[in-house]
């Protein structure tokens, strides 16, 4: 179960961090008025599940702070991790009853929450919302495609720059004013979790960490504290261009 909030949150979509990147997106003012009158908001602390594999999911969910994985497992137990819900991301499909993955919380995550029956009500009523929910669609398609990429031809150098890019570049709690170009954001993975999501080792993961910060690419405080000073540096070790392709 969610953790209960000891103050109940209360935000306003106008002033969501997410608000011009979640499926709200292209949303007019009277729209976002109706939002506003089915949505509720629930907090899962780290390590905490939000649904698994094949049970009933009732609500569609945007990420609005935080970071969750999904995985599937299989028949034997074995588990492997598919997917990451950064910032913005939309949790559960209209349409389909039950949910496609373990979705759990990496940190301590808020989701924008909405009961499944009204939200895809709204759907028929609002194509705003039809709309940028297809865009997000194609963009996952997309980015799927693009890990595919990722995960069967870069070296493991690039895997882990690909993964600090995308982590970097979507975390929606950075609001330090920062010099262009310059990121700050706590990684949501161990590096065991890492290995797993990108097909390494832990001791290839810990070694290209170390070959990143000691090149300058990246500094580290801890493990998890990480600084990029140049962005198109660590987009260049990713072997991407300064527009991210998959990475936006």
């Amino acid at each position: 179960m969610p953790l209960e909030d000891v103050q109940p949150v209360s935000l306003l979509c106008g002033d969501c961090p997410i608000r011009h990147r979640a499926v709200c997106a292209r949303c007019e003012t009277d729209e976002l008025d109706t939002l506003e009158q089915i949505k509720y908001y629930r907090r899962f602390e780290a390590g905490q599940t939000v649904i698994w594999s094949g049970d009933k999911m009732d609500f569609v969910a945007s990420v609005v702070s935080g970071i969750a994985t999904l995985t599937q497992t299989l028949e034997d137990g074995r588990t492997q991790m598919v997917g990451l819900l950064l910032p913005s991301d939309f949790v559960g499909r209209p349409g389909r009853a039950s949910a496609a993955y373990n979705v759990t919380a990496t940190t301590d995550i808020l989701m924008c929450c909405f009961h499944k029956k009204p939200f895809e009500d709204m759907m028929i009523r609002t194509p705003h919302i039809a709309q940028r929910l297809l865009e997000m669609t194609l963009d996952e398609l997309d980015a799927a495609r693009e890990w595919m990429l990722l995960l069967g031809r870069k070296t493991a150098r690039e895997k882990i720059a690909s993964l600090l890019a995308i982590v970097a570049r979507r975390d929606a709690s950075n609001k330090l004013q920062l010099p262009q170009g310059r990121m700050i954001f706590d990684l949501p993975l161990t590096r065991e979790a890492m290995a797993d999501y990108l097909g390494l080792t832990l001791e290839t993961v810990s070694r290209q960490i170390s070959a990143l910060k000691r090149d300058g690419v990246i500094e580290l405080e801890g493990k998890r504290h990480v600084t990029v000073p140049d962005m198109d540096r660590l987009m260049n070790e990713a072997g991407e261009d300064s527009d991210g392709g998959f990475l936006v």
